[in-house]
């Protein structure tokens, strides 16, 4: 199946990168290339993409549609928390700009044998990285009800989290649920039908909340995300696009810190601690997509982007 991914709020992110002709930009999350393709199309014969993606049929697809830049582009498969170690082996120290576009692209979803979809009955799997031993049913059919419950209810923000991890426990005692099918089949029983009557699908959030557990979406994003800001060079702006009121709670507070640092008591008439400023929150407010961008791409409809900027040293 061919690499398709409609890129979210394209055009908001890349006017907020502010692109340079000459610099280096990164795309921490390739996908098929679409935020990747604008940047390189601003960009000069001296300017450079970084484009890392940790999906191999992403990498593929992304060469293909970057082919004609190729001079100014280096494609790495890795994972974006390991940003600086990636550019430090390409010898780069800071850039101008990162970007990236969390969840899960089109592509994915629609390639039923992936696992992440519950339109079809396929494997339990939902690897981001292939190479990852670890799949979606190691994780319904090997963590506690405890365990279970707590991803369902944080990660899904599913009210039924409690019933449902029970049915699930109670279902692999039974036999050992080996594709979305059989979970969706488990799921949908532990939800009142009156519920299920309304509203999404009712295995939309347990299947979001076991997607980012397997591949610790919310901890890599947490873990890495002011590295990046701490790579940004002069100037330089971090766009993030979110799908998720959790990735997005982090962005906003990890902004925030990075403008804000100083852990003062409020009672201190001066700064003594020291911590200055790394630069300012550019988006007060999330930019959202626009009615036009949700009539022609439904998935946009929880994408969130916020951007940071580095100050400039004078």
């Amino acid at each position: 199946m061919e690499f398709r991914h409609k890129s979210v709020l394209l055009e908001e992110s890349i006017d907020a990168l502010k692109i340079r002709p000459d610099g280096i930009y990164v795309d921490g999350t390739l996908g098929g290339g679409g935020h990747s393709l604008e940047i390189c199309r601003r960009l000069s014969e001296k300017g450079r993409l970084i484009g890392i993606d940790q999906d191999a049929a992403a990498i593929e697809a992304a060469g293909r549609r970057l082919g004609e830049f190729e001079d100014r582009v280096t494609i790495v498969r890795s994972n974006y928390c390991n940003m600086r170690e990636e550019l430090r082996k390409l010898g780069i120290t800071f850039v101008d700009g990162v970007i990236l576009d969390l969840g899960v692209s089109s592509y994915q979803l629609d390639t039923a044998d992936r696992g992440f979809t519950y339109r079809e009955d396929a494997p339990l799997d939902m690897r981001m990285d292939q190479r990852q031993s670890l799949t979606a049913k190691d994780i319904v059919n090997g963590y506690s009800e405890m365990e279970l419950y707590r991803i369902i209810r944080d990660y899904g923000e599913e009210k039924f989290a409690k019933n449902i991890a029970k049915h699930i426990v109670s279902a692999r005692q039974e036999k050992t649920l080996e594709t979305t099918g059989e979970l969706i089949h488990v799921i949908k029983a532990a939800i009142p039908m009156k519920v299920r009557a309304v509203g999404g699908h009712p295995a939309k959030k347990t299947f979001q909340a076991i997607r980012i557990e397997l591949n610790r979406e919310l901890e890599v994003l947490e873990n890495s995300l002011e590295d990046m800001v701490d790579l940004l060079g002069d100037g330089g702006r971090i766009c993030v696009i979110t799908f998720h009121s959790l990735e997005d709670r982090i962005v906003k507070n990890i902004f925030k810190k990075c403008e804000n640092p100083c852990t003062c008591p409020k009672e201190f008439p001066v700064c003594v601690c020291g911590k200055k400023p790394k630069g300012h929150v550019v988006t007060r407010k999330p930019v959202i997509p626009g009615a036009e961008e949700l009539e022609e791409n439904p998935r946009a409809k929880s994408s969130k982007l916020r951007v940071f900027e580095r100050e400039i040293h004078i």
